[in-house]
């Protein structure tokens, strides 16, 4: 029962977005009475924050498993992959990724969203401690972790919720860039 309310949350965000979302209208997608819903989600914000954590959850998953065994690839290739598959993850609808992003840190003091940055900081972290060698001498690796989570991160979300004229491979080429520029030794 709890996956058919999750599942129908999913849907109701991504087509009326949080606003939009009532416990009636979840119920009602999930073909359940209002009554049933309460038994498991105490109110709309439960159910969506619950939604949160498990896209967040998936999110992850299919980052890591697209990522397992790549280490070996050069640079440039890991992390395009990476940035790919994080596109990919967060490609969708734009009111489910608007509830996302303007709404769940304040549903759970943005505890989601720190949980789902330092998951994917911890991959970051794996790759760049056996990339060491090739990595700017004076890169602090948490404070590069940090900032190159939250950049690509942002830059991502902006994209897809601003839509620019960019070709997503152009955008994926640039953000790649940007990033293997902010990690290699001055020349």
């Amino acid at each position: 029962m709890v996956g058919r309310i999750l599942d129908a949350g999913r849907q109701v965000l991504a087509e009326h977005g949080y606003e939009g979302a009532s416990t009636g209208r979840i119920a009602t997608t999930a073909g359940i009475s209002p009554g049933s819903l309460y038994q498991y989600f105490p109110h709309k914000d439960a159910i969506v924050s619950a939604v949160l954590e498990r896209y967040s959850d998936a999110l992850v998953s299919s980052v890591t498993t697209r990522l397992s065994g790549a280490f070996e690839q050069p640079a440039p290739v890991i992390v395009r992959t990476t940035l790919a598959a994080l596109l990919d993850g967060l490609d969708v609808e734009p009111p489910f990724l608007r509830a996302a992003v303007e709404h769940g840190p304040r549903l759970d003091d943005g505890r989601a969203l720190r949980a789902f940055e330092q998951r994917v900081g911890e991959l970051v972290h794996a790759y760049l401690t056996t990339q060491r060698g090739s990595l700017r001498p004076d890169a602090p690796l948490d404070t590069a972790v940090w900032m190159l989570v939250r950049t690509v991160e942002h830059l991502t979300v902006r994209y897809l919720l601003d839509r620019p004229p960019i070709p997503r491979d152009e955008f994926l080429e640039e953000l790649t860039r940007l990033a293997l520029h902010y990690l290699r030794p001055p020349p």
